[in-house]
């Protein structure tokens, strides 16, 4: 199931799963990587949280993880084009 939820900015966050553990977080990274051929460019990992940048279509997205929010894709900024794309990529993927 993926919703979307408003950012502090206006912009559109993709919830791909809210209840899921950090396995998920890196098989729906590693599909980003293998079947969109996305890189991720800067990860910041902490003790509740991991947010991974990458370059969709020229648009900087972050995959996010928190253990208490699950997974969401959210834009970097104002720009949110391509936030639903990916987000119903993997949707269709099963996450």
């Amino acid at each position: 199931m993926c919703y979307k939820l408003k950012t502090p900015h206006g912009g559109t966050e993709a919830v791909i799963d809210d209840n899921c553990g950090v396995s998920k977080f890196y098989a729906i990274a590693q599909t980003l990587a293998t079947d969109l051929q996305v890189r991720f460019l800067n990860q910041v990992d902490d003790s509740e949280n991991m947010d991974w940048d990458f370059k969709y279509k020229d648009e900087l997205l972050t995959l996010h993880f928190s253990m208490f929010n699950g997974v969401s894709i959210i834009p970097s900024g104002y720009q949110t084009n391509h936030v639903m794309e990916v987000a119903d990529f993997l949707q269709k993927r099963v996450y």
